[in-house]
């Protein structure tokens, strides 16, 4: 199966379908941080529709998208605001910025592919976004934390917990501050990435 993770600099959900048996890529404007275990190189710097217009959406067997969440999410709602302050008034150019997160999440939902996992938070009710498939929480996957995560799927099937663990803790509500925090909080955990590479593999294998 020929699967493109786009968004992921990480590698995590890329390698994990690497592992099951698949040619699997990444794509991202930042480098990747770690390559794949075949060898190979596997991602595409650069924008995700300027890959998708040299890759199209109809060579990809399965599309995974972790579209920017910063102005579409319940716990970023306060960027909106002037001063992160709702009595402040509207922040008019992030809620452009928020509008432009929006159709760009809509057009991923609208790509002409077989099999699609769209990623996010819970999204704000400003986001006008069509409610997802299933949410899931790492703690369904092995990780010891919570952090609510939709995904909108096309073609595939819903996840199901692997390993419910009962201690469970808001890591990345406590990240520390600084410049990679956003990135640090969005990585896809192994457990989860795992969790999609197996079932999802087994149903189209």
């Amino acid at each position: 199966m020929r699967v493109i993770v786009l968004y992921e600099c990480s590698g995590v959900v890329r390698n994990a379908f690497v592992r099951t048996g698949h040619d699997a890529w990444s794509c991202d404007t930042k480098p990747e941080e770690q390559p794949r275990p075949d060898g190979w190189d596997g991602h595409y710097q650069g924008d995700v529709w300027k890959c998708l217009e040299e890759f199209p959406p109809e060579t990809w067997d399965l599309i995974i998208a972790h579209p920017p969440c910063t102005y579409l999410c319940n716990s970023g709602i306060r960027w909106l605001y002037r001063g992160g302050r709702k009595e402040s008034g509207k922040d008019e150019s992030r809620w452009e910025a928020m509008q432009q997160a929006r159709d760009n999440f809509r057009r991923l939902l609208a790509l002409p592919v077989k099999r699609l996992c769209v990623e996010n938070p819970r999204p704000h009710r400003y986001a006008l976004l069509p409610k997802p498939t299933q949410y899931i929480q790492p703690w369904q996957f092995g990780h010891g934390e919570t952090k609510e995560t939709g995904l909108w799927l096309k073609g595939i099937p819903p996840l199901v917990p692997t390993n419910i663990v009962a201690e469970r803790k808001p890591r990345v509500h406590y990240e520390s501050p600084g410049p990679e925090r956003a990135a640090d909080r969005s990585r896809t955990l192994l457990g989860i990435a795992d969790a999609m590479a197996q079932q999802w593999s087994q149903r189209w294998a």
